[in-house]
């Protein structure tokens, strides 16, 4: 690969998911992503060897980036768990990662910011996507997990303790008014990728390995697998519309491997999304698919510190025009 003659300005994004490590070095202000490092995760082996590996990537991007003649602004991690406002990690459903200095350990290879990856994902669409023009939007990432954020003026809400994006994780209690019966139902266990394989597994006539195996079969006229579909996109709608009830956002931006996935998932979802919506002027509200695709997270993880940088312009501000002024990436406050 020809070395780039003309230094620029790049970072480097970390997505790392409970099943693979994605890495890429993306060119400021642009958002292009110039090379892209994969590795499987197994989280099995414990969050020191993920961790090693992590570093590995960076490493190795950095001398890419190094090579190019680019200057490195920082680095930016995304992780599958709840993350406060200092960039500690604050959960272990995916990632033996809760406790450990995970932002102290990449900031000895360069300026580093740990953030969530909904909240990535959110500022990726928010900088670079189908959130540009909207002010106020609700972002909704449909994969492995079900994760939710709220975004005003280019900036995901992250809450007091960084914990505001667990929209689809707690049980809504319920009781059969016709039994008695107690639910505890819990949407991710109903609508995620692992969710629709187990539900299919259970009632089909195939063994499934990924939720795109089901949505697919249901594509194809299995029945078991159009129900099962079906009913988790309604059941994704319903959740959605809560939160277009509560926030009153401009749009909806759905992302995630089973978000775009499209088809019937989709529409079950759109239409589950406006049937419960309340306001009239609410209830035709753009529901929009994310456009940065698979590369939503290590773009949104490199754009955490584009974000820092003095003057930047995220959201609607910078549908036309992107900051390059500063130089150098803002710690996390």
């Amino acid at each position: 690969m020809a070395e780039n003659p003309d230094p620029t300005e790049c970072a480097i994004g970390l997505d790392v998911g409970g099943t693979k490590i994605a890495a890429g070095l993306v060119a400021h202000p642009s958002g292009a992503v110039m090379a892209k490092r994969t590795l499987p995760t197994l989280p099995q082996r414990g969050g020191e060897a993920v961790l090693k590996d992590s570093l590995a990537l960076v490493e190795d991007l950095m001398g890419e980036a190094e090579r190019r003649n680019q200057e490195l602004l920082g680095i930016g991690v995304g992780v599958p768990e709840l993350v406060d406002p200092e960039g500690n990690i604050t959960s272990s459903h995916s990632l033996a990662w809760q406790g450990r200095s995970v932002q102290r350990e990449f900031s000895r290879l360069a300026p580093a910011i740990v953030e969530s990856d909904v909240r990535a994902g959110a500022l990726a669409e928010a900088m670079y996507g189908a959130g540009r023009e909207y002010r106020l939007f609700v972002y909704v990432t449909v994969g492995t997990g079900i994760s939710s954020t709220l975004v005003q003026d280019g900036l995901p809400f992250a809450g007091a303790r960084g914990n505001a994006l667990i929209m689809a994780s707690s049980p809504f209690t319920t009781e059969c008014s016709s039994c008695g019966t107690v639910l505890n139902p819990v949407l991710e266990a109903f609508a995620s990728g692992p969710a629709l394989v187990a539900r299919y597994n259970r009632h089909g006539s195939r063994a499934a390995e990924r939720g795109e195996d089901v949505t697919a079969a249901a594509e194809e006229g299995d029945d078991a697998a159009f129900k099962i579909v079906k009913s988790a996109g309604e059941a994704l709608g319903n959740s959605v519309a809560f939160l277009v009830n509560v926030m009153d956002p401009e749009a909806v931006v759905v992302g995630g491997g089973l978000g775009t996935a499209g088809g019937l998932f989709w529409d079950s979802i759109v239409a589950g999304t406006r049937a419960h919506i309340w306001a009239e002027n609410s209830r035709g509200l753009p529901i929009v698919a994310a456009a940065m695709g698979v590369e939503s997270g290590l773009v949104g993880a490199a754009a955490t510190v584009f974000r820092n940088l003095p003057g930047t312009m995220v959201g609607s501000e910078a549908a036309d025009a992107v900051s390059q002024v500063g130089r150098k990436p803002r710690q996390p406050l």
